[in-house]
């Protein structure tokens, strides 16, 4: 079962841009070795929930690839809302 934390997490990511967590961006980025030694207990456990719920919650073009959450994280930057 996938923790509160990480879905919140989650969901900042996509609605606000916030850079995620390095397990979470491991994840979004479609990285699995990177993401399972950065995993914590809770989220070694909850992996397969966290990548149905990213794959069914999560918009296509902000997950999946390095490049795909660069330019989600940089599309917030250039419009001037994140620092």
């Amino acid at each position: 079962m996938i923790s509160e934390y990480t879905k919140e997490d989650i969901d900042q990511y996509v609605s606000n841009h916030i850079p995620p967590g390095d397990f979470l961006r491991a994840v979004l980025e479609n990285n699995l070795m990177e993401a399972m030694g950065r995993a914590d207990k809770n989220n070694q456990t909850a992996i397969f929930d966290i990548c149905t719920y990213i794959y069914n919650h999560v918009p296509f073009d902000c997950h999946g690839s390095k490049e795909k959450v660069e330019a989600w994280l940089a599309d917030k930057i250039k419009s001037g809302d994140y620092i």
